[in-house]
């Protein structure tokens, strides 16, 4: 008898653990999900007003970036007149990056090209550059825009985004962009990791009730230029892997308004080549321990191991239970619990299907974006690694541990 009742106490002690860990997640996570028919629009295309000219400083950081920066040089000049000038830091890159700037220069004299001075010990390399950017912005500018290299804006990006900035009264506001997939496993890989930042701060769109709380995008990154002069530039950010989400919770702390809002309309992201890169690249700053408080990461990882790492494989495990006769009610609480979550997982691949772009990727691979549920526990595990190691090389420099 004992031998016979063993795997119905085993399942049913496994069932009791999940829903007294599940549970409160699950009312947390639609807690956040519910605030989605709220959010604002997407960002869309728009034509500046005279009274915009010149009222934008753009930076862009750069380290050997000659393979994927000339469809940011090609956006950024289809800006119009609102943009004063385009500052692009270069890092001492080896591979010719320079000189695609100095050929984006002679048709657009709008960019000016600057080499940051050597990288403290207390800094990390891109906030650094951004903030020598910064630096050397014109005071006349109202704004100051941080783009990354592997950005390909959109004309009217500019205008769009300060319009909206200006509407809500943002001081500071960031834009989700489309992402530009190409391979199989990143197809399969990338929409689990993005759905971690949706799990831990809620829809794009939706304004954050604590700083604690701020998400923001460095990839494209619209701040008052006063504003940035009292945060002391990238000064409170120097020594994050996620300099965005630093500043940006710095900023809000501080009482100024943060944004961050749908930008798949004005802006594309070429981020990495593989779901290797991705891993690697992407995963390391995905857990936002430098923006975060330990409590605040451990609960962040608690939630995305509840409704994210967990239902799909315990979903399983409980309807193999049920298919060998081994049942109870709480086993059945379990498996109800965990199905609805994995049903959520799959309805928010029609929310965030918008957020790529299907037109460059090799053919019969973008389908996997709709198994991307079954990457999840693997993206989970990525964001504990994540937090519980520093980075020792980033973007092509090493630094001391």
């Amino acid at each position: 008898m004992f031998f016979s009742s063993s795997p119905l106490l085993i399942a049913g002690f496994l069932a009791t653990i999940l829903l007294l860990i599940q549970t409160p997640a699950a009312f947390l996570l639609l807690s956040r999900l519910l605030k989605g028919p709220g959010r604002r629009r997407p960002i869309a295309p728009q034509t500046p007003i005279p009274e915009q000219l010149g009222v934008v400083s753009v930076v862009v950081p750069t380290l050997n970036e000659r393979d994927r920066l000339t469809p940011c040089l090609v956006g950024l000049s289809q800006q119009s007149y609102e943009v004063r000038e385009i500052i692009v830091v270069d890092s001492r890159s080896t591979d010719g990056t320079p000189d695609l700037v100095k050929t984006a220069q002679e048709k657009d004299p709008r960019f000016r090209l600057m080499t940051d001075d050597p990288l403290p010990t207390d800094w990390v390399g891109r906030p650094w550059a951004l903030h020598n950017g910064y630096l050397h912005t014109s005071p006349h500018s109202e704004w100051f825009l941080g783009m990354d290299a592997d950005t390909q804006p959109t004309p009217g990006l500019v205008a769009g985004l300060i319009n909206a900035a200006e509407a809500e009264k943002f001081d500071l506001v960031s834009l989700s962009p489309q992402f530009i997939l190409k391979y199989p496993g990143e197809w399969w890989l990338q929409p689990a990791l993005l759905i971690t930042l949706v799990y831990r701060f809620g829809p794009t769109g939706i304004n954050s009730e604590t700083p604690q709380r701020v998400m923001a995008n460095g990839q494209c990154f619209l701040c008052r230029r006063d504003v940035l002069t009292k945060l002391d530039g990238y000064s409170s950010a120097k020594g994050s892997f996620c300099d965005d989400v630093t500043l940006a919770r710095y900023a809000a702390e501080c009482g100024f308004k943060v944004g961050f809002m749908d930008g798949a309309k004005v802006v594309k992201v070429r981020m990495y080549e593989g779901a290797k890169q991705t891993w690697d690249e992407w995963g390391r700053s995905l857990d936002l321990k430098d923006a975060s408080s330990p409590s605040q990461l451990w609960s962040d990882l608690w939630l995305l191991t509840s409704v994210q790492g967990l239902p799909l494989p315990a979903a399983l495990m409980f309807l193999a239970d049920l298919g060998l006769g081994i049942s109870s009610p709480i086993i059945t609480s379990a498996l109800g619990l965990n199905l609805f979550l994995v049903l959520i997982r799959f309805a928010l691949l029609f929310a965030i299907a918008p957020s790529y772009d299907r037109t460059q990727s090799l053919p019969r691979s973008s389908w996997l974006f709709w198994l991307s549920p079954f990457a999840d526990p693997f993206a989970v595990l990525r964001i504990f690694l994540s937090a519980t190691q520093r980075p020792k090389k980033w973007r092509g420099r090493s630094y001391e541990i």
